[in-house]
């Protein structure tokens, strides 16, 4: 990857004066083609010590899981940090890696997945008798009508829309030549406060509602 192809995206990540984390800032200009001057030794050497440090880091994590205090966590995971944005795209993205990884790992990475998580809601129940059902399921989108999912829109039954539909439309709506991104974002954001005081309303007036059939 050049610099010029640099998705806006791994700013955060790839800026140059980031301290070292799993990858030194020399790993980071040679994974992101900043530094080319490699011989094909040294290139592979390069490429062996990611490697190394990144099953290293692997195993850190269980040193992290069981012996980092619970105040540092939540400062690493602090949602008002000013570059929240970026550390989600970094954790979406460490999940996009482990599940590429472990394609053909002898544990299935769902198998991990609801394990990790079951452990975190005992931990967080201070208990081994929390039982939770975690659902990890990759099912393909099929095709979709899009006249359908449009009638749907144009009729307001947007609950009839399913998750698929949803994901499918406004990808097909990004592919769009006359989809412009910023007009759309421009508008959408006119409408914000509308859409929240509409739906402060519906709760107050299901409140209402309640407390009548309460009486």
């Amino acid at each position: 990857m050049s610099q010029d192809e640099l998705p806006s995206s791994l700013e955060r990540a790839a800026d140059a004066d980031r301290p070292r984390g799993i990858l030194t800032p020399s790993d980071r200009d040679f994974l992101l083609g900043r530094k080319t001057d490699y011989t094909k030794h040294s290139r592979k050497q390069k490429r062996n010590r990611i490697r190394r440090r990144v099953r290293n880091a692997i195993l850190d994590f269980s040193i992290l899981y069981e012996c980092l205090e619970d105040r540092d966590r939540e400062t690493v995971f602090d949602p008002d940090d000013e570059d929240s944005d970026a550390y989600t795209r970094g954790i979406t993205d460490i999940l996009g890696f482990l599940h590429l990884g472990t394609m053909g790992y002898h544990t299935p990475f769902k198998e991990m997945l609801t394990e990790g998580v079951a452990k975190s809601e005992q931990r967080l129940a201070g208990s081994e008798y929390r039982m939770v059902s975690v659902e990890f399921n990759v099912e393909p989108v099929g095709q979709i009508d899009v006249d359908e999912v449009i009638a749907k829109i144009e009729a307001d039954e947007f609950e009839r829309i399913t998750d698929e539909e949803l994901r499918a439309f406004v990808r097909l709506l990004s592919m769009s030549d006359e989809f412009a991104p910023t007009e759309v974002r421009e508008s959408l954001n006119s409408r914000v406060d509308e859409l929240a005081a509409k739906m402060d309303d519906s709760e107050t007036d299901r409140e209402q509602t309640l407390q009548r059939l309460m009486r």
